[in-house]
């Protein structure tokens, strides 16, 4: 299996209303058969994916003032499908990489569970140490020699509230000068987009103990809680 490093970015410039409309025209241009529409990522798959997201959201150490609950786009999804899709292995579109984080893994062979594909994600926290990598270059969003971190940091940035993923089987995929075949590529779209550069991905502190005010004070497992436990049970309806 093979990771290429996650987005990084400067702080964005209060251009993040125009996401929407970039990623309507993505999705417009992608050309997904119809009959695809639906079957981008089983519902067992985004269940464990969204899971396994927030028990680790949950579980940062140093322990977080903010972290935001995170549920399941469909939005960030459909173009996670798109760019999929296209069996390229790179960060992509440019023009969404401005408002969304995206991590990638593929492999090639059958895999038991989804989290085979996400866990080394998360297996970077080991080279990672609060606030900024120890380790690893953020600066450096596409081919990094040596240890990588920002997977993890997107997957633990606090406001990074909303994931959307998809796999895909791709009959020839490159994969750095290689070609795989029948390569399993999974793409995992996040918003708000995270890893901006001299930021850290989260407040230090008790738990829930500097939620947005629009959780209301909630607060499970060490996460701002937004009162509602997910929207996949009712977009895959």
């Amino acid at each position: 299996m093979v990771l290429l490093n996650s987005t990084g970015s400067f702080p964005p410039d209060g251009n993040v209303t125009l996401m929407n409309s970039a990623q309507r025209a993505h999705l417009d241009s992608a050309n997904i058969p119809k009959a695809r529409r639906r079957r981008y990522i089983s519902q067992t798959d985004m269940i464990a994916i969204l899971d396994y997201h927030n028990q680790v959201r949950g579980k940062v150490f140093p322990p977080a003032a903010n972290m935001e609950y995170m549920v399941w786009d469909e939005s960030l999804a459909k173009s996670a499908e798109a760019w999929a899709a296209t069996c390229i292995w790179d960060h992509g579109p440019s023009y969404l990489l401005r408002f969304l984080g995206q991590n990638l893994s593929v492999r090639t062979g059958r895999y038991r569970s989804i989290l085979q594909l996400i866990k080394p994600w998360y297996d970077e926290v080991k080279d990672y140490a609060f606030p900024y990598p120890q380790d690893c270059n953020p600066r450096c969003p596409l081919r990094c020699f040596g240890p990588m971190c920002t997977h993890y940091t997107q997957m633990v940035w606090a406001t990074s509230n909303r994931i959307g993923c998809a796999i895909n089987t791709c009959e020839n995929m490159n994969v750095w000068g290689s070609v795989w075949r029948r390569a399993v590529y999974l793409v995992c779209n996040y918003g708000p987009k995270g890893n901006w550069i001299g930021d850290a991905p989260y407040k230090v502190g008790v738990p829930c103990s500097a939620c947005p005010p629009t959780y209301g004070g909630s607060c499970t497992d060490n996460l701002c809680f937004p009162g509602v436990t997910s929207n996949y049970l009712y977009w895959f309806q």
